[in-house]
């Protein structure tokens, strides 16, 4: 992006989909293409699974802390998955934006809505598997979960994606790369919306302001 073209004020980007899909992966490979792109780390009361850094993947907290938190008016959106407490940093997503920075928001669909409401603007998209089945056999692999506690993600999961037609944009995680591909096609293409560019337009071609 050249300097006529730099932002005043980065995207709120939403990326949501059901546990197993593999959002982690592809933000993973989102990220080592577009370095540009700030992810908000979200806050959650659960316990890190294997591999998992706190302050990298996410933020472990107690519930005390996290709703000492809810109290204080300190999270942008903040929703109950099984059991848990997950939640997002107002001061860092606003700090962020303001600079020009484009955030990135991994949460499920109760956070995306509060989301929606309070920043219309924000891009949503929804990451699918390319089946129910596939995405089982996803859970199974993983191997953290008892299987009535997978049967339940998948039960879970069946109703998150009735959820996808409030997105702006829908994704399948058929390949990682295809995935991550896909999305930066879409932070692109908003970034070409004509409202976007309204200033650029008047500059190049005089065309009048409102």
């Amino acid at each position: 992006m050249s300097a006529s073209q730099k932002k005043t004020r980065g995207e709120l980007i939403v990326l949501s989909g059901p546990s197993g899909v593999g959002k982690s992966t592809v933000i993973s490979e989102l990220l080592s293409c577009r370095r540009d792109i700030h992810f908000s780390v979200s806050f959650t009361t659960r316990q890190p699974r294997t591999g998992e850094e706190d302050g990298v993947n996410y933020s472990f907290v107690s519930r005390g802390e996290f709703e000492r938190m809810i109290a204080a008016g300190e999270l942008l959106e903040y929703a109950e998955y099984v059991g848990n407490y997950y939640g997002t940093s107002l001061k860092v997503i606003r700090e962020q934006l303001d600079l020009g920075v484009d955030v990135l928001l991994d949460i499920e669909v109760q956070g995306a809505a509060k989301v929606r409401e309070r920043c219309p603007e924000a891009v949503l998209i929804f990451l699918i598997p390319p089946s129910i089945e596939e995405l089982s056999r996803r859970l199974h692999r993983r191997n953290t979960d008892e299987e009535a506690v997978i049967q339940r993600r998948l039960e879970k999961a069946r109703q998150e994606c009735r959820e996808c037609v409030h997105y702006d944009y829908l994704v399948v995680n058929d390949t990682v790369m295809n995935a991550a591909q896909e999305i930066q096609s879409i932070l692109q293409a908003e970034q070409c919306r004509t409202q976007k560019r309204i200033g650029l337009a008047q500059g190049i071609i005089g065309l009048p302001a409102d």
